[in-house]
């Protein structure tokens, strides 16, 4: 397993983060279980989840199933590097009460202690804000992990969905208050989707964040949709359809698949890969529902792009260009 740092920190953590928001709703506890050992073994050992994975009546479940894992000893919780997120409503069934989500100082300090019990442990490696709050001011936000990182319960703060003018706002706050501020973005980033190149990773990378991309297959689109379909092993649905339905993004898999049937690739393990070179990424998320789907993914660390192949997917899935230059001159 390769490692690396996090962004500006001393923190070492795999090159493929282990995406957990399967477990629960889609992967039952014994299979969660098989999974998060099977990565620990291949030296995985960055882990992310969210309170509220899970979802729905389930919000929580996630977390506790992480925890009942860490309970089985064995040096699980201190080979893993620890990340939750903190934002959305836990309130279920209209049990939603005010001051319940975002990023209040009370909410955080209730998010954080409900986290812990649910994870069964002390302390939360990367503690990430799940989105952007309006209505809370940093100087809020961070006089309350500011208390967490005093007590030992958070060590790092992260952001996931930011824009970079927020990035660059929250840690000019943290910089005033002589904290160190965000650590890590989690954002949407793959082939297909690579509007973060503009602004988000430009700003990751002047404030030192490590970037954790998070849907590195496009919703499996990037993981040879075509073949599998016309094989009738997967239907889409949801938004993946509405982009098969699109003649123009279609034609834009389709050459994607051939080219690397061209060069022997596999699609899903080729898409991990050429995230793996792109400047300012830690890791891409990987979220496998089985075992192996978690093999699969951990080939892509073996994966070698060639000038021709990584050209060829420029040529498929260009990048919006560096900023201003894309919109202005």
């Amino acid at each position: 397993m390769e490692y690396t740092q996090l962004g500006r920190t001393g923190l070492k953590v795999s090159r493929l983060v282990l995406g957990t928001m399967n477990f629960g709703p889609q992967t039952d506890e014994p299979t969660s279980h098989a999974i998060m050992d099977t990565a620990l073994d291949a030296g995985l050992n960055f882990f992310d989840t969210a309170n509220v994975y899970g979802w729905a009546e389930n919000k929580g479940r996630t977390e506790s199933i992480i925890g009942s894992w860490f309970a089985k000893g064995d040096g699980r919780r201190d080979r893993t590097v620890l990340a939750t997120k903190v934002y959305g409503n836990m309130g279920v069934d209209g049990d939603a009460w005010p001051n319940h989500d975002k990023l209040s100082a009370l909410n955080i300090r209730r998010a954080v202690e409900a986290s812990l019990k649910r994870l069964g442990t002390d302390y939360i490696d990367v503690y990430q804000f799940h989105h952007v709050d309006r209505a809370t001011p940093f100087e809020e936000i961070w006089q309350a992990v500011d208390v967490l990182i005093q007590q030992g319960k958070v060590l790092y703060a992260g952001s996931s969905n930011f824009p970079g003018y927020k990035i660059a706002q929250a840690n000019e706050t943290a910089a005033r208050r002589g904290t160190v501020g965000l650590v890590s973005e989690q954002c949407l980033y793959n082939l297909f989707e690579r509007r973060a190149e503009m602004e988000v990773i430009p700003a990751a990378q002047e404030y030192g964040l490590g970037v954790i991309p998070w849907s590195p297959l496009h919703g499996g689109l990037l993981g040879g949709v075509l073949k599998k379909e016309a094989e009738g092993k997967r239907r889409t649905e949801g938004r993946a359809a509405a982009t098969l339905a699109d003649p123009a993004s279609r034609a834009k898999l389709q050459a994607y698949e051939d080219l690397l049937d061209k060069h022997g690739l596999a699609p899903g393990e080729t898409a991990l890969a050429w995230l793996l070179t792109r400047p300012g990424v830690t890791g891409p998320i990987v979220g496998p529902r089985t075992p192996d789907q978690l093999a699969g993914a951990l080939r892509a660390l073996e994966t070698e792009l060639g000038d021709e192949v990584l050209a060829g997917l420029d040529e498929i899935f260009p990048g919006p260009g560096p900023s201003p230059e894309a919109f202005a001159w």
